[in-house]
């Protein structure tokens, strides 16, 4: 009889514990969305740094915020060079998509060109500081001839192809007249694509972006003179104005994606692993929408 009062306790004691244990994943889930214990409509901040290699992440945390109905609108933080064409195409598309139900506001930071300032194209409002590298509408691609080294070296490769362009820029031999003008047309046509975005998104001519679309860069003053960004601001103004537009009244409040994990890797070396990787994957034979300062 002593037994059963001590079993009643302990299996209380375990309830409770148990209770509590659910309760504290309930709020961590919710501490993952940046929205712990917040009922109140906010702004979604999304970053967007460095090269961009791959659009996974971005086009995720967009579906996110787009799916939350706790977030009013969307701001883009860019600070970017630009980097391949499929995955600022993939982000600049789903940007255009979410704009039908909420507003997104590009926040560019000191550096959003290329690639980087094509998805900014994209959004409802572009703020930029006065002195923002922004601008340089173009393409490049790249490529290497190590055949001299090789030969010094006493080494022999041989390409086997079916297709006279298959093995174009290939580094062990001189591009041919014919190689060099098949390249230049795909650049050109990826290069109008660029053109036309640009357009779309920010309701100008074609012709007057085409005008500024030779790959020089521009200030932010200069971009705004161009009608290529709306207004000077910092990442506070691009979240106070984003909230306004979703309909946000009183304080604006921001939430941002969960952090990462610690990396010894980002330590030491400024980017995780999983970036370094994707910046090496990014071949210099892959057309790219990047700030280049030539060679």
């Amino acid at each position: 009889m002593k037994k059963r009062p001590l079993y009643s306790v302990v299996l209380i004691l375990g309830s409770i514990i148990l209770f509590f244990i659910g309760l504290s994943l309930l709020m961590l889930s919710f501490a993952k969305d940046g929205t712990l214990w917040s009922r109140g409509e906010k702004v979604g901040v999304i970053e967007v740094t460095g090269l961009i290699s791959e659009a996974q992440d971005t086009l995720k945390q967009l579906d996110k915020y787009r799916r939350n109905s706790q977030i009013k609108a969307i701001v883009l933080r860019i600070n970017s060079p630009g980097g391949a064409v499929g995955p600022a195409q993939e982000i600049w598309r789903e940007i255009n998509k979410i704009r039908k139900t909420k507003k997104i506001v590009a926040s560019l930071g000191t550096v959003a060109a290329s690639g980087g300032y094509y998805i900014a194209s994209a959004a409802d409002l572009i703020i930029a500081s006065p002195g923002t590298m922004t601008g340089s509408i173009g393409v490049i691609i790249r490529f290497a001839n190590i055949e001299a080294l090789v030969k010094k070296l006493g080494l022999d490769f041989y390409d086997l192809k079916a297709g006279a362009f298959k093995d174009t820029g290939s580094p062990m031999r001189p591009m041919t007249p014919e190689e060099k003008a098949y390249l230049q047309n795909l650049l050109n046509n990826i290069h109008e694509q660029f053109i036309r975005d640009v357009a779309q998104g920010r309701k100008l001519p074609l012709e007057k972006v085409r005008a500024v679309a030779d790959g020089r860069i521009l200030t932010g003053e200069e971009a705004k003179n161009l009608k290529m960004i709306d207004e000077f601001g910092n990442l506070q103004d691009a979240i106070e104005k984003a909230g306004r537009l979703g309909g946000i009244v009183g304080k604006v409040e921001a939430v941002y994606p969960e952090k990462d994990k610690f990396s010894l890797w980002k330590l030491l070396f400024g980017q995780s692993f999983q970036e370094t990787l994707s910046q090496l994957q990014l071949s210099p034979v892959v057309p790219a929408y990047l700030l280049s300062a030539g060679r």
